[in-house]
């Protein structure tokens, strides 16, 4: 089910001792701020417990928004590169986590139609090969047991979303492979790789009911009148990693964005205590596995943790 290939099943027959290091985990982003608001809790709660969590930018976010009001001036639009570079400077403090930047130019959200097209050398329009190889020779280099991406659909259908998930399932693929990207450093298989399931039906409607019970407006009436749930979604989550705990942490990682979140806005209209109670998880696809872990996990190491040092 997790493994689709030919080369990853011959390897999984060879991975049957557990982890004898320190884990590590490798979540893929599109831009800065997705690392706040996709699975931020977890990889607090993972660095609290010792997990060394490294988190790769792929790109600047030099054609995002301001979605903050407060924050919508000329002065911040023209140097909102820079900008953005110091809101993730404060998010992986805030975190705990290390952080690379890829050095990929970022693709805009095109809007419209028929949608314009890409601009010139952006990410989105990157050849495969291109955009995988620093990602390949990162994680031969940082040797991840776990990473974490987005799926096929890019989360939402940004461009550069879209093509983090192919970049990293590339990277998942490859790195292991000494025939593939020669000269990107010694070969690495990482273990196992997850989507993000952030905003599906279930937990949206869980913490929309949530407010009601409690007599309080809540931010997903409009979302959830407009709902198209896929077939299948609801049997894609198979990993619901605890972490209420530091969903405080995640706000905090949030505010940092200050360009791309407003702290008055929606993000943060349902209080603290009543996501922990309706919700208290972050939700994965486990779409690779190399391991013995079964279905459904609580825990993204699964598998890994016996023999582990830290």
């Amino acid at each position: 089910m997790f493994v689709g290939f030919f080369m990853l099943r011959q390897v999984q027959e060879t991975v049957t001792e557990p982890v004898t290091e320190r884990l590590r985990m490798m979540a893929v982003h599109a831009h800065p701020d997705d690392e706040s608001s996709k699975g931020a809790a977890t990889m607090a709660r993972y660095v609290a417990e010792g997990v060394d969590v490294l988190v790769v930018t792929l790109t600047g976010g030099e054609r995002g928004s301001i979605l903050n009001p407060a924050m919508d001036r000329p002065e911040v639009l023209a140097d909102l590169a820079n900008i953005r570079r110091a809101e993730m400077e404060e998010a992986e403090r805030v975190l705990g986590v290390r952080h690379h930047w890829l050095g990929f130019v970022d693709s805009g959200l095109p809007e419209g139609d028929p949608l314009p097209p890409l601009p010139d050398g952006c990410f989105a329009l990157q050849p495969l090969e291109v955009a995988a190889a620093p990602l390949v020779e990162l994680v031969r280099r940082e040797r991840p047991h776990v990473m974490v991406t987005y799926d096929e659909n890019g989360g939402y259908p940004h461009p550069d979303h879209v093509m983090c998930h192919r970049v990293s399932v590339e990277a998942f693929d490859a790195a292991g492979d000494p025939d593939r990207y020669p000269g990107t450093g010694e070969p690495w298989q990482p273990l196992k790789l997850y989507y993000h399931w952030t905003f599906h039906l279930a937990r949206i409607q869980a913490l929309h009911d949530a407010m009601l019970a409690r007599g309080l407006d809540s931010p997903y009436t409009e979302r959830l009148a407009e709902w198209v749930d896929q077939a299948d979604d609801a049997h894609r989550v198979t990993t619901r990693v605890p972490c209420a705990d530091y969903f405080g942490v995640r706000e905090d990682a949030l505010r940092a964005h200050r360009t791309q979140v407003d702290p008055e806005g929606p993000w943060f209209a349902v209080p603290l205590a009543v996501q922990q109670a309706a919700w208290p998880t972050e939700d994965y696809e486990l779409a690779r596995s190399l391991v013995d872990s079964k279905v459904p996990e609580d825990d993204l190491f699964a598998g890994l943790r016996e023999g582990v040092i830290a």
